[in-house]
């Protein structure tokens, strides 16, 4: 189980800094800085999908839908961006 939430927390913790350079990249669409800010809100917003002050489920619909939301958003990026934010080449 600990390998598992470790494996997770990597993963999460990569999209995170993948999102974030793809952020500060001069090439990044209007629409993603609009979205990020939407799941900044949605993050600390009292309204969520499963309120919080039901025990446990209230974190679990945030501790899914936020590296879900952020997997998204780096899945809609242009090329060139993901590719500068991998630091891979592309070819158009």
């Amino acid at each position: 189980m600990g390998k598992r939430l470790l494996l997770l927390w990597t993963l999460v913790r990569g999209d995170a800094m993948r999102l974030w350079r793809a952020l500060r990249h001069p090439a990044s669409p209007t629409w993603l800085k609009w979205a990020v800010a939407g799941l900044a809100l949605y993050l600390v917003s009292p309204v969520d999908l499963l309120p919080d002050f039901i025990p446990l489920l209230g974190m679990v619909d945030d501790l899914v839908l936020i590296p879900l939301a952020i997997r998204a958003l780096l899945n809609r990026l242009p090329p060139n961006v993901r590719a500068d934010i991998d630091g891979r080449t592309v070819n158009l």
